[in-house]
């Protein structure tokens, strides 16, 4: 039996249960995040984060983690390039996705969802978009004669969709006159099966009030790339003071299971 503790909220998890869709494998579903599930979390990730999986008793954590374990247990329908060069890049966007573009996405949303005694810092959009708009550059450079990043559908689609997703609604959109290629790669994503199904399940828990009830919005969990990139762009005034107004959250020591 295959549990995933997830959320609709996390790219991350979202990214996984992806991955489980596309290989069609059966798994049990646990909101990780909610209040009644938090111990049974903690049980299998320390740090108190979602995605995590339980396999047989076998416990993984770690989205990237999770995707390369799933593929090596469950090889049908992979999602790495058999070719080496390819695999390479899918890799890197699969990296460039969990530690760049989350960051970024992440630390403008706090604004939309938390509850703030602030507003959005002034110039962190505006750097938002520049660094972002190196990313839209490269993927469309991309996708140019070719429906998915790496040519077929491999992990850098699945693991970019989750966060490119809520793109717009964070004021940072891929436009579809500068960014062709990416936003009818993004057409076809929202068309394709795996993907349409995800973007329902969050709406979903977006449009209902009580998936939010008892989840910490006062205090931000930060971990090292959302710091880096806030620090990067020079908000560390503005950090130390979300750290002495005591409105940040640590993850704990990451200590396997």
């Amino acid at each position: 039996m295959l549990t995933l503790y997830g959320n609709a909220f996390s790219p991350f998890a979202r990214k996984v249960q992806i991955i489980l869709d596309h290989k069609g494998i059966e798994y049990e579903n646990i909101d990780g995040l909610t209040p009644v599930n938090r111990e049974r979390l903690a049980q299998v990730n320390r740090r108190i984060e979602v995605p995590a999986i339980d396999h047989d008793g076998l416990i993984v954590v770690n989205s990237a983690d999770i995707a390369a374990y799933l593929e090596r247990v469950f090889p049908d329908h992979p999602i790495y390039p058999v070719d080496t060069a390819t695999w390479v890049k899918a890799r890197a966007w699969e990296r460039c996705a969990d530690t760049t573009v989350d960051p970024i996405l992440v630390d403008i949303s706090y604004w939309l969802w938390a509850i703030r005694p602030d507003q959005l810092p002034e110039g962190l959009l505006d750097a938002a978009r520049a660094d972002l708009a190196s990313i839209y550059e490269a993927l469309n450079a991309e996708l140019r004669d070719r429906d998915w990043v790496c040519g077929e559908l491999s992990i850098a689609d699945i693991a970019l969709f989750p966060h490119l997703s809520g793109a717009r609604t964070l004021q940072v959109p891929f436009d579809e006159s500068r960014y062709p290629d990416l936003f009818a790669w993004y057409k076809r994503c929202r068309s394709t099966p795996i993907f349409a199904n995800d973007l329902a399940r969050t709406r979903t828990f977006m449009s209902n009030p009580a998936s939010f009830e008892g989840v910490e919005r006062n205090k931000i969990f930060w971990r090292g790339d959302r710091i880096e990139w806030i620090l990067a762009r020079g908000y560390h005034d503005w950090f130390m003071k979300e750290i002495q107004e005591g409105r940040v959250l640590w993850p704990a020591i990451g200590v396997p299971a």
